[in-house]
C-alpha cells in the first residue's frame, strides 16, 4: 500500500506546473523573440542587437530580433500584449510607449497595466541642430530670435508624436516660444531640407547628426538631456540655459503581464550584466546612448513619470496623431 499511494502520489507530481523557481532555473529552454516596433537599421533596431546578443551569450539561447514597425510602435506594442507570459516574447520598450499613451485615444491596451517592465537600457542624447546661415549662435539667442519673429521657424521632425517632434514641443514650452512643425516621414527624410536652410531647426539623434556637425554642415545648439554628450562634449545641455527641460530617446526590456517575477528578474540580472560590460557600454555611447541599469520596479516607476511628462506636453500643445 505504501509503495502504491508513493507511485500515485509521485506521478500526481509529476503532472504538475513546474515550479517558477524550476523555471527560472532552467529559463530559456527555446529562442526568444525580442520584438522591436521599427524597421531593421536605425539607432534602435541596432540597440536591440546589440542586447540580444548579448543575452544570447549570457542566457545560452538564442535571442531573436523581430521586427515589427507600424502605427507608432503599437502594432509591436499588441504583439507582446497579446503573447503568452512566459519570456519567450519580449518588447524593446522605449519613449514611443510614453508619449502614445496619451497620443492615442482608443489604444486596444494599457502599456503600464499590461507590460511588465523588465529592465532600462538606457537614454539617448538628441541635438539641437540649425543651419550655420541661421542668425543664433546660441541657446539664448535662438529663443530671443524667435520671440521677435513669431511663426517664421519651421521645426522639422521624424513624424507627430516622434521623440524629435516632442522634443521641439517641449522646448518651445519651456522657452515660451512658438515654433512652425513640418513633420516628415522619418528623421532622415528631414536633412535635406535642413541642410539646404528649408528647414531652420531639428531636436534629432547624435549619430546621424554627428557627422554633419563635425564637418560644419550643420551647428549644434544643445544636447536634449542634462549630461553633456561624450561624442559632443564642447556642446551644452539645453538645460543649461533652461534648468527644466530635459527630453531622451529612452530605452528597456518590457514582457507580456503576469510573466513569473523570477523570470523577470533573470532577465533583469542579464541585463544589467551587459550594460554594465565595458565593450558593449563603449558600443552605446557610440549611439548616442547614456547607460544605466535598473530593478524592475525602478524602470516602471520611470515609465510612469515619462507618460504623465508627455501626457503634460501634448494635451498642451493639443497635438493629434496623423
Amino acid at each position: 500500500m505504501k509503495r502504491r499511494t508513493f507511485l500515485r502520489l509521485a506521478a500526481y507530481a509529476a503532472a504538475l506546473p513546474m515550479p517558477r523557481i524550476a523555471q527560472a532555473q532552467t529559463y530559456p529552454t527555446r529562442p526568444v523573440r525580442l520584438i522591436v516596433g521599427i524597421a531593421a537599421g536605425g539607432t534602435q533596431d541596432t540597440i536591440a542587437r546589440l542586447l540580444a546578443q548579448g543575452l544570447s551569450e549570457r542566457l545560452g539561447q538564442q535571442f531573436v530580433v523581430d521586427n515589427r514597425p507600424g502605427a507608432n510602435g503599437n502594432l509591436a506594442t499588441e504583439a507582446v500584449v497579446r503573447a503568452a507570459p512566459d519570456g519567450y516574447t519580449l518588447i524593446l520598450a522605449n519613449t514611443s510607449n510614453s508619449i502614445n499613451a496619451t497620443l492615442y485615444e482608443k489604444l486596444s491596451y494599457d502599456f503600464i497595466r499590461d507590460i511588465a517592465p523588465v529592465g532600462s537600457i538606457g537614454r539617448g542624447n538628441g541635438v539641437m541642430l540649425v543651419t550655420p546661415s541661421f542668425p543664433a549662435k546660441d541657446i539664448p539667442e535662438f529663443i530671443a530670435y524667435a520671440k521677435a519673429n513669431p511663426g517664421t521657424i519651421n521645426m522639422a521632425s521624424g513624424g507627430v508624436g516622434n521623440i524629435t517632434h516632442m522634443s521641439g514641443e517641449l522646448f518651445a514650452q519651456v522657452a515660451g516660444i512658438k515654433l512652425v512643425h513640418v513633420p516628415y516621414r522619418g528623421e532622415a527624410l528631414s536633412y535635406p531640407d535642413l541642410l539646404s536652410g528649408r528647414m531652420q531647426v531639428l531636436f534629432g539623434g547624435i549619430p546621424p547628426a554627428l557627422e554633419h556637425v563635425r564637418t560644419g554642415r550643420l551647428r549644434a545648439l544643445g544636447v536634449t538631456i542634462k549630461e553633456r554628450s561624450k561624442v559632443l562634449p564642447d556642446v551644452p545641455s539645453i538645460s543649461e540655459f533652461l534648468p527644466s527641460y530635459e527630453a531622451s530617446a529612452w530605452y528597456g526590456i518590457g514582457a507580456p503581464k503576469a510573466t513569473p517575477a523570477d523570470v523577470i528578474n533573470k532577465l533583469n540580472q542579464a541585463m544589467n550584466a551587459i550594460i554594465n560590460d565595458p565593450k558593449l557600454g563603449a558600443q552605446f555611447t557610440d549611439l548616442g546612448v547614456l547607460t544605466g541599469t535598473s530593478s524592475p520596479s525602478q524602470f516602471a516607476s520611470f515609465i510612469a513619470a515619462e507618460t504623465e511628462k508627455w501626457a503634460k506636453v501634448i494635451r498642451t500643445a493639443g497635438i493629434k496623431p496623423e
